[in-house]
């Protein structure tokens, strides 16, 4: 049995509001949180202060910035130069079927990937990770599905999964909520959502777009919550 003050846990860290308030729901549980992002050859780094900042501002343990070049295997708007899809309502993008072209091909599992190594190494009980399956892009490794497979693979694929010294959880403590409860839970655990970036096409200076996907779930949520948006938009 660990001991409360003794639970360690991998958050991944992108930078936007799941993942700061995934951060902040960790420690909440009593986790000692090792935070990781990812340089992954992205549109945009101004994601990796905001990671940092929030990792600061929330006291994480450690942070730490893995570089893994996914624009070699392409196949994304996020990571290529395809434009990024810009709508004027949320509706226009929910109401679609489609997996959108800022989906990234593998990269939860390549994130899940590394997190489960620093996992192994650093005697961690679980990896976080701040998928919703409610207000969210239709990524397919977003869903409930998907974790639990991995989260098996897990325990097949390391040391410390087939000798039983840890069972290894991937939590998604957000998987059920929307983007409007995501925040709420977060302003109630302390999250400074000011120092978040959702934005996928963000300007030199660091304001959001306002109108691709992130911009607009991220502007969606903070409606439904009933809380001021600190974002700074272009329109």
């Amino acid at each position: 049995m660990i001991h409360q003050s003794e639970k360690k846990a991998v958050v991944l860290l992108s930078g936007g509001i799941d993942s700061a308030t995934t951060l902040a729901v960790a420690k909440s549980q009593g986790y000692r949180v090792l935070a990781v992002s990812f340089n992954y050859g992205q549109r945009h780094l101004l994601e990796l202060d905001a990671a940092a900042k929030t990792a600061r501002d929330l006291e994480a343990e450690n942070h730490i910035v893995i570089h893994v070049d996914l624009k070699k295997i392409g196949g994304s708007a996020l990571t290529g130069s395809m434009d990024i899809p810009k709508h004027d309502r949320v509706d226009d993008i929910e109401n679609s079927d489609d997996i959108p072209v800022t989906y990234v091909p593998a990269r939860n599992t390549i994130f899940l990937s590394y997190g489960l190594a620093l996992a192994e190494v650093h005697c961690c009980e679980a990896i976080f990770i701040g998928v919703t399956a409610v207000d969210y892009s239709g990524y397919p490794d977003c869903r409930m599905e998907y974790i639990t497979a991995f989260e098996k693979m897990a325990q097949l694929a390391t040391r410390a999964g087939v000798s039983d010294k840890i069972h290894l959880k991937i939590k998604t403590p957000l998987i059920h909520l929307s983007k409007g409860e995501i925040i709420q839970k977060g302003v109630s655990l302390g999250v400074n959502y000011a120092l978040t970036l959702s934005c996928y096409d963000p300007d030199p200076k660091g304001r959001s777009c306002g109108r691709c996907d992130s911009c607009l779930h991220r502007r969606k949520g903070f409606a439904q919550a009933k809380v001021a948006d600190p974002t700074i938009y272009i329109e």
